[in-house]
């Protein structure tokens, strides 16, 4: 391991399954999402836009499938089917080359290169599955993953899906997230948590004094 890494890959190391977030996890894409989903509702009153950009950073793990249609109801407009399935194609357009070139959270690729067949890896993810699997080949990291999930799974039915399907002791797994979701579903599956600080998403989690870092390097 390099000198250069942080402790918090020893850590890391020490469990036998980890589940990963993508965005702000692995990626640093939370932010072009965020202005992804504002340049949706070009015509929107400026406190809709900053409604809208203050809940996809307060819900990380929430399906643009739900997002979207809450969205169009707080800008004014119709939210029947064909009007969802519009925007949600426009947004998967705008975002899913950006994600692809955005910034890897520092350390994170090395960890998942150095790591993979020493553990078991899982994603868990918001985005939609057919996307984030085609993210990660085009990432050429598909292969380092023993199980992928995107929308519409839910993180922490798919937590406990996982656990049961490869009988892991909740004792040897961690959850990688930068989300309430992400948290609800370590704490819900009873393992341990590791919050990814990026920005100010700390204060979403009260008074969360557990494990954490900003970069793996």
């Amino acid at each position: 391991m390099s000198k250069n890494w942080n402790p918090m890959c020893e850590i890391i190391k020490g469990y036998k399954f980890v589940f990963w977030d993508f965005d702000g996890v692995i990626k640093d894409s939370v932010d072009l999402k965020t202005a992804a989903f504002t340049d949706l509702f070009p015509n929107a009153p400026g406190y809709v836009l900053k409604k809208i950009s203050k809940h996809h950073l307060a819900n990380g793990g929430m399906s643009r499938f739900e997002k979207i249609p809450l969205y169009l109801e707080w800008a004014g407009l119709n939210v029947d089917d064909a009007t969802v399935a519009n925007y949600c194609s426009a947004f998967s357009k705008k975002v899913c080359q950006a994600v692809i070139h955005s910034k890897w959270v520092p350390g994170v690729l090395e960890y998942l290169k150095n790591n993979h067949l020493l553990q078991r890896f899982v994603l868990i993810t918001g985005t939609p599955q057919i996307e984030i699997k085609f993210i990660l080949s085009e990432l050429n990291i598909d292969n380092y993953f023993c199980e992928i999930y995107g929308s519409p799974h839910k993180k922490d039915a798919t937590t406990y899906l996982v656990m049961n399907k490869y009988k892991i002791n909740p004792k040897e797994a961690v959850f990688i997230g930068d989300s309430l979701d992400d948290f609800r579903a370590a704490t819900i599956n009873n393992i341990s948590f590791i919050l990814r600080l990026r920005g100010n998403n700390l204060r979403l989690f009260g008074k969360y004094d557990g494990l954490m870092f900003e970069s793996l390097i």
